[in-house]
């Protein structure tokens, strides 16, 4: 049997781009909506659906007892149990951003929510601006979860910006990293003549240098004066987007095609450079930063 004739792990990923509102009148629509874009998603095909950050409430809290109000239980709080019963209905596998509650503590999260029910969940670890003010950094470090159709990861949004983030993602061993993301305003200019954000390239570069996919499902609107870039896409284990890069502007879902175990194979790259032989772990700390050093003569 030839493996790349016949894939080992097919699935058909979809990434939605829509505009959840803060606001506890908003948060039944915000969930509604999602769902029905799923459901679109589901008609076309897809069985592992990326959602954006904080997709059931919106991004823009103004206090922290605005966002306490906003936030849930997982896996028991009501958003993660209806996303629960539509994976479970359409034998999917689904990730989205939640606003997490443990006590009194709140996490910006996002859950993994399969056909068999809820799997697992990851707490942003690097959180932008305002976020400081209402959540706790994630301390759960960046798991990696078994599933049937492959080994998925999780990062949130500001994470990107930390190329260890995806680094040890991959070298845990994730075949595809699921990215939910609320990308805002970045220093100018916010695209290039292609419509590109920063965002997209260190997307485009993270999957690019650790050879995995990443679907990253970013929103647009703007919410409470904030605009949101859009900008969403899947990129292949060689970087590249896959079903190009979403508007930043309208809401849409984007689609692709994928062997999720093609993320296994050595990235060789020719007789001489293998990505993951020619890391020189001799000069840097495994992942925790540099080491110490005296700094170079001015």
């Amino acid at each position: 049997m030839d493996m790349d004739e016949n894939p080992v792990s097919p699935i058909k990923v979809a990434v939605l781009q829509f505009d959840p509102q803060v606001g506890t009148e908003n948060r039944e629509r915000n969930l509604r909506h999602g769902l029905s874009l799923a459901q679109e998603a589901v008609n076309h095909g897809a069985n592992l659906i990326v959602m954006p950050e904080l997709a059931n409430t919106g991004y823009l809290f103004t206090h922290r007892n605005e966002a306490f109000d906003h936030s849930e239980e997982i896996p028991n709080g009501p958003s993660t149990q209806v996303w629960q019963a539509f994976a479970q209905k359409n034998s999917i596998y689904l990730v989205a951003g939640i606003s997490e509650r443990d006590g009194f503590k709140l996490y910006d999260s996002s859950v993994l929510i399969g056909p068999d029910g809820f799997i697992g969940k990851y707490r942003k670890t690097h959180l932008w601006n305002l976020e400081k003010l209402w959540f706790s950094p994630g301390d759960m470090g960046y798991p990696v979860f078994e599933t049937p159709i492959g080994r998925i990861g999780m990062m949130i949004c500001w994470d990107v910006w930390f190329p260890e983030v995806p680094r040890i993602l991959a070298q845990q061993g994730a075949d595809i990293i699921c990215s939910v993301n609320n990308w805002v305003w970045t220093p100018p200019p916010l695209f290039d003549e292609s419509g590109k954000c920063m965002a997209s390239y260190l997307t485009i570069t993270a999957s690019h240098v650790n050879n995995v996919y990443i679907a990253a499902a970013n929103r647009v609107g703007v919410d409470r004066g904030e605009r949101f870039l859009g900008c969403s896409l899947i990129t292949g284990t060689n970087g590249w987007p896959i079903a190009g890069v979403a508007d930043s502007e309208k809401e849409m879902i984007l689609y692709a095609d994928i062997d999720l175990m093609n993320s296994r194979g050595a990235p060789i790259w020719n007789k001489h450079n293998d990505l993951i032989r020619d890391r020189r772990t001799d000069t840097y700390d495994q992942m925790l930063g540099y080491t110490q050093h005296t700094p170079y003569p001015r």
